[in-house]
């Protein structure tokens, strides 16, 4: 009986820690709300439908929440580099950091840079970017995520550097947006498609072909971007443009920082791809960002 007490009041104890708690020992995250934030948005003001089920904006359109974590050891620079990751469907900001291992995995990957995880379309499935979908909002939005960071004393400097968008899954959508009409194209250098190239793919195209940014794409056999992908190699093939593609573990660190196209496909499950062999650590320790001081 004292064994089961001991093991209900940990439970207890860990249900009770938050967000901020269960990530302290790897830096300070911040949870703030932020007006630019995706949602709420007019195109969700009376919620969204999906077959035959009803998702009401009250509980799933209406969080402007922003999480921004900013690793130990981080070095205040002249300007700030920035990863942000959109979740994908039936997904928040806590469930994506707990399930996907994002902040572990970030500060393993040793890089000088903030995360910052905007609440997408809440436990709903949709692939809506709200305000970062407007002509642009994104702009708008990390302004917004640098100016608080600058009021709140944890950055010297509001000049914006190098940033990586990362989505899983419906994340490609606000992604594609993003790169066409978020109003900084150009300091968008890279982007990971963690299972998430089901369409909108003229939209990266553009970006690939005018700004010469890095891609990497992950895709299952059944997650539902096979074919898209495919579709897109066959087309960067027909162009004479090149890439590399293999086997996901068949990719080196060294195939990861000298291509600048790469298609991995893998025989993970959708919602392992992120996490499952540390793919957005491993995709971040080969990025263009700076190395974080020990």
């Amino acid at each position: 009986m004292k064994l089961v007490s001991l093991i209900l009041v940990l439970a207890v104890s860990l249900n009770a820690q938050t967000i901020q708690q269960r990530y302290a020992s790897y830096g300070e995250l911040l949870v703030t709300q932020i007006s630019s934030a995706p949602f709420p948005h007019p195109m969700r003001s009376a919620g969204h439908s999906y077959g035959t089920r009803f998702f009401p904006a009250d509980k799933h359109y209406n969080d402007s929440s922003v999480a921004i974590f900013i690793p130990k050891n981080f070095k205040q620079a002249r300007k700030i580099d920035i990863v942000v990751h959109f979740h994908g469907w039936f997904n928040n900001i806590d469930s994506t950091l707990q399930q996907f291992r994002l902040i572990e995995q970030f500060v393993e990957s040793g890089k000088n840079a903030i995360l910052v995880i905007p609440e997408g379309p809440k436990d709903a499935p949709d692939s809506f970017g709200g305000r970062l979908e407007d002509k642009d909002g994104f702009k708008k939005f990390i302004d917004d995520v640098v100016k608080f960071l600058v009021q709140e004393k944890k950055l010297k400097s509001p000049r914006i550097g190098d940033i990586i968008l990362s989505g899983h899954s419906g994340g490609y959508h606000v992604i594609s947006y993003i790169l066409m009409r978020g109003g900084i194209p150009d300091r968008v250098k890279e982007v990971y498609l963690l299972d998430a190239l089901y369409g909108e793919t003229e939209k990266y195209t553009y970006w690939l072909d005018h700004y010469k940014g890095k891609m990497v794409n992950i895709y299952t056999d059944s997650g539902g971007t096979k074919y898209e992908t495919e579709l897109l190699m066959a087309d960067l093939k027909g162009w004479g443009i090149s890439y590399y593609a293999a086997e996901d573990l068949d990719a080196t660190s060294k195939d990861l920082r000298k291509n600048k196209l790469i298609f991995l496909h893998t025989k993970l499950q959708h919602n392992e791809v992120v996490a499952a062999h540390d793919n957005f650590r491993e995709y971040l320790k080969a990025s263009c960002l700076q190395n974080r001081e020990k």
